[in-house]
């Protein structure tokens, strides 16, 4: 048996090396999920709601039935795209903050594609609306990254900034130029036809921009680690200096990433409009492009953690409405839990590299395994 020991102290090292890394990655954004749950929980307590009805509540309203799971995973479909957004120019070590505004313009965009080619096939529309969408939202966030680039703008304050001026672009136009005549209390574009509206997936009511989003994160991940694209953008955020010294385009990787990130978030703001608004309006700003920056952090920048993140912020919203008419909450409130969630992550930021709760133990070699 004495010729074994070296094998299994190699095998037990290895196996280590293997899990304390993603254990690690792990535990931060767990801890920051529980220990918020436990301070939303006493500030609904001080307002004399008690906090474990609440969470069941929460929890009923989100996963508890199929009707709650269909509401949870529609918006989950926009959060993933939002948060690759956030996700993808990460990877580069920028922080960029714009999801918000291009969701909007690529709905202003697939809005507009959908009234300019009415009454065309539904084969050609929707395929052109989502060009547009993307085109809109890239322009947007790929405009951050040649700022950033070639005028040394900060990408987080430009990106925030564009998305008002995108939101203002929006309220302009479906108030003036691409106005519905019919549309008196609340200006929007003309309706879209049925015929190009996103259908739903095969008995149920959740849409086929769940399957887009999903197809996104995959090829994200795809894109940023199983490719020398993904591996040069990787290095770029890890050292730009040594990038440019390896002869690495950074510049145009830099634009080309935050392009893909703003075209992802313009996908989104299609789905919206395809199929759950069927035009575009002053209502597509609900807080999809700041919720996923959320979800993109509370995943690490990872795109397909981004995907179960997604679901679980989805839930959180979906179940507002229940807490309104069951607690006598506001339906805003989850919006307080995610506020906690946000500011306890970057809290816990402080604590990465200083626990090692799952940093396993070296096996101590043996006098066999020495002499072998």
């Amino acid at each position: 048996m004495p010729p074994m020991r070296p094998f299994l102290h190699g095998a037990v090292t290895r196996l280590s090396a293997t899990l304390s890394a993603p254990l690690s990655a792990l535990a931060l954004p767990v801890a920051a999920v529980a220990v918020s749950l436990a301070l939303f929980g006493a500030f609904v307590a001080l307002v004399g709601v008690d906090p474990v009805e609440m969470y069941q509540l929460m929890y009923r309203g989100a996963f508890g039935t199929w009707f709650s799971w269909q509401n949870t995973l529609t918006r989950a479909a926009p959060l993933i795209l939002t948060a690759l957004c956030t996700a993808l120019p990460a990877q580069l070590g920028l922080v960029i903050i714009g999801g918000e505004g291009a969701l909007v313009l690529g709905a202003l965009a697939a809005a507009a594609a959908g009234m300019a080619l009415n009454g065309a096939p539904a084969a050609l529309v929707l395929p052109a609306m989502a060009l547009a969408g993307m085109a809109g939202g890239a322009l947007l966030i790929g405009g951050a990254g040649a700022l950033r680039q070639w005028r040394g703008v900060n990408e987080t304050i430009s990106s925030l900034l564009l998305t008002y001026i995108a939101i203002a672009v929006l309220n302009h136009m479906v108030e003036g130029p691409l106005k519905d005549p019919s549309s008196l209390n609340k200006p929007s574009t003309p309706p879209l036809a049925d015929a190009y509206m996103i259908g739903t997936l095969p008995g149920s009511s959740v849409h086929w921009g769940l399957v887009a989003g999903i197809v996104c994160a995959v090829a994200a991940w795809v894109l940023m680690r199983r490719t020398t694209f993904g591996f040069a953008a990787r290095m770029v955020g890890g050292n730009p200096r040594a990038a440019r010294m390896a002869g690495l385009p950074v510049g145009r990787l830099l634009v080309v990433t935050t392009a893909l990130a703003g075209a992802a978030a313009g996908l989104a703001g299609m789905v919206e409009v395809a199929a759950v608004h069927g035009r575009a309006s002053a209502s597509l700003v609900a807080g999809y492009g700041s919720t996923g920056i959320l979800v993109a952090f509370l995943a690490r920048q990872n795109p397909l953690a981004v995907i179960p993140v997604a679901v679980l912020f989805g839930g959180i919203g979906a179940s507002g409405g229940l807490l309104q008419r069951r607690l006598d909450l506001p339906d805003a409130s989850v919006l307080v839990l995610q506020g906690i969630i946000f500011v306890v992550l970057l809290a816990s930021e402080a604590m990465r590299g200083r626990l090692h709760l799952f940093t396993f133990a070296r096996p101590t070699a043996t006098p066999a395994t020495k002499e072998a």
